[in-house]
């Protein structure tokens, strides 16, 4: 039997891949993969995972929200793996694994991965990490970073919402420069993206975006008056915001961005480096399985 490497984080979501993990093991012994798994805990290094990878395994296989597969995909960069990974999409936010088309249900996740053939898919990088989704600025950026573990697993994305909130009296303009190819800009701003995948936390924004184009979509939401903001809140729950004179969206390869604020950066719920920033698109950077588009 070829192995497969199933790293699952206990933690994520509603902790439902506790009650998978049987039917996980199952479905890939009827394939005929036997299944190594490795459970992260809070306190270890997820590259523990990966130190006994070697040309038995077949794939690897990830069960957690955005937060885990970045974390199991930076170590494999580190470690030079080039092993195809699937997803198992279990955490509070799952928008990377939504975009590819992985069905929510883990039973038939795991069958459409171990179906499928492996397709090479862009990644990014920043500074010296990479994301699969998202790296964003600005403001509210940090709310994934901020709320509680226990209160997301309980009541789920409105976690992220409410702790949103709590940010609003800090709600301020943010001078920022975006130097690329494409385009620059030296102004202000509230909330600064970098897209690999189309969606952060179910709204769907970088909606030109192709995980396999070799391009970043990038949007700025630029400093508004208070009037503006409504309307434009409207415009981006309709999907039209791209179309705003409030809005910059376009596709890079490479871009760098400066401030002097004392902003956080995120990356796919993470906490994110320091400024200045330095952000490529890593083209084919990882092979992927289960991939429906």
């Amino acid at each position: 039997m070829k192995k497969v490497k199933f790293i699952y984080n206990p933690f994520s979501g509603e902790n439902v891949i506790l009650e998978q993990l049987d039917n996980v093991i199952k479905i890939h012994q009827e394939y005929g993969y036997s299944i190594v798994p490795y459970r992260i805990d809070k306190e270890s290094d997820v590259g523990e995972a990966l130190d006994c990878i070697d040309d038995k395994y077949y794939y690897i296989l990830i069960a957690g929200g955005d937060g885990t597969v970045d974390s199991v995909v930076n170590a494999m960069k580190e470690r030079n793996i080039n092993l195809p990974i699937g997803i198992l999409p279990v955490g509070t936010a799952n928008d990377f694994a939504r975009f590819i088309g992985i069905p929510h249900d883990v039973g038939k996740a795991c069958v459409q991965i171990l179906e499928s053939e492996p397709k090479q898919v862009d990644i990014g990088r920043i500074n010296q990490k990479y994301f699969v989704n998202v790296a964003s600025t600005g403001l509210f950026t940090d709310v994934s970073q901020k709320t509680d573990a226990n209160l997301k697993n309980t009541i789920g994305k409105l976690a992220y919402y409410l702790k949103g909130i709590e940010q609003l009296p800090n709600f301020r303009k943010l001078k920022v420069k975006i130097t690329s190819k494409e385009f620059e800009y030296d102004g202000h701003m509230y909330l600064m993206l970098v897209f690999n995948g189309q969606t952060a936390g179910n709204f769907k924004l970088a909606t030109n975006a192709n995980v396999t184009d070799g391009y970043l979509d990038v949007i700025v939401f630029k400093a508004v008056s208070i009037k503006d903001l409504i309307p434009l809140f409207i415009k981006v729950l309709r999907g039209e915001h791209q179309d705003s004179s409030k809005v910059i969206y376009y596709k890079t390869k490479e871009l760098m961005i400066e401030t002097l604020e004392d902003i956080a950066t995120d990356i796919d719920g993470e906490r994110g480096p320091d400024f200045p920033l330095h952000i490529e698109c890593v083209k084919g950077g990882i092979e992927v399985l289960g991939i429906k588009q």
